[in-house]
């Protein structure tokens, strides 16, 4: 047999071995059978010798195209074979399907966007302040006295440059009273901080939701009727509210707000402690010592103010017994909303 007739018979016997459609362990096999240090390809080029001199250059020629044709169909097999293995475990149809879960927004959020939402329609802009503040306005201009027990170490943060962390957020009451003339008409909503002991009721910060306006002729009555629509837009229609008196250093007079319990109907349960009542928050109107911290005439301006805890709220809207859970990021709770 010819050398030239002997190439022309491997390719056709690797095209036959290749039309099998060989595994990749056949293929590897395969490509150390031709392509191999001792493969029948490397084998033909140690018999160039025996080749008549002026034909050794053609059959070199056509060994190296031999050498080039396997590996290219090698490599081309190869890939066909990955890209099978692929699509197969992709379209597995005995495969459970995938679950996706979908996040919801947690229920201080929620609470918080509620809050935003009912007070916007009631003609209310959301204004926003630093977490960080001076005494000044966080105490000072909110006619805390100097021997307030707020001011004491067992409530309030300080820090070693004075700067407080905020314990309510009256302080952007202040910043807006300062920057804008009346009217001022807005809500407050953000995180505040207490130096408090942990437990099922109390938490280090927690978030709040208070309220200002200011102009000419405002009265405690119109106080009253805004907090009584926010609450019958958000606790319902049939909800009770009714105003207890109490102190608050920036306001005179001062009321503690209740609303019925919306669990037993004012009946009375567990949650209410029999009351038939749940507080909500605070309310009254600016004190006058307030209004001349920041330069507005309390002989020309009223005003009100109320300021309601967010965490409070959710907890007795959502039934939650513990306002630890609110700051643990629990997925097992998380997920219930």
């Amino acid at each position: 047999m010819s050398l030239f007739k002997k190439v022309d018979e491997l390719r056709s016997e690797f095209k036959q071995a290749l039309a099998s459609n060989p595994a990749l362990s056949d293929l590897e096999r395969l490509k150390q059978k031709y392509l191999g240090r001792k493969g029948v390809i490397n084998d033909l080029f140690k018999q160039i010798k025996d080749v008549e001199a002026d034909r050794r250059g053609e059959f070199g020629g056509l060994i190296n195209q031999l050498k080039t044709d396997v590996q290219d169909l090698i490599d081309a097999q190869v890939r066909e074979s990955h890209s099978e293995e692929q699509a197969s475990d992709s379209l597995d149809v005995t495969l459970p399907g995938v679950e996706y879960t979908r996040g919801t927004l947690h229920p201080i959020e929620s609470t918080l966007r509620d809050f935003k939402r009912i007070f916007h329609r009631l003609g209310f802009a959301v204004a926003e302040g630093p977490e960080i503040e001076t005494q000044w306005r966080n105490f000072d201009a909110l006619n805390f006295p100097p021997e307030h027990p707020a001011r004491d170490m067992q409530d309030t943060f300080f820090l070693e440059n004075g700067s407080v962390l905020r314990t309510h957020t009256s302080p952007v009451q202040i910043r807006l009273m300062l920057e804008e003339k009346p009217p001022i008409r807005s809500i407050m909503p953000g995180r505040v901080y207490r130096n408090e002991a942990i437990d099922a009721g109390h938490y280090c910060l927690f978030h709040q939701v208070e309220g200002l306006y200011v102009d000419e002729n405002v009265t405690m009555g119109e106080l009253k009727a805004t907090l009584e629509l926010f609450c019958r837009e958000y606790f319902g229609e049939a909800v009770k509210l009714r105003f207890r008196p109490s102190f608050f250093p920036f306001t005179e007079p001062s009321s503690e707000m209740d609303v019925s319990c919306f669990l037993c109907g004012g009946k009375g349960c567990r949650v209410c402690k029999q009351t038939g009542w749940l507080e909500i928050g605070g309310c009254g109107m600016v004190d006058p010592n307030v209004f001349k911290a920041v330069d507005i005439d309390p002989e020309a301006y009223t005003g009100y103010a109320f300021g309601m805890g967010i965490e409070r709220i959710a907890m007795m809207k959502y039934g939650i017994t513990d306002i630890r859970l609110l700051f643990e990021n629990d997925v097992r709770f998380l997920k219930q909303f």
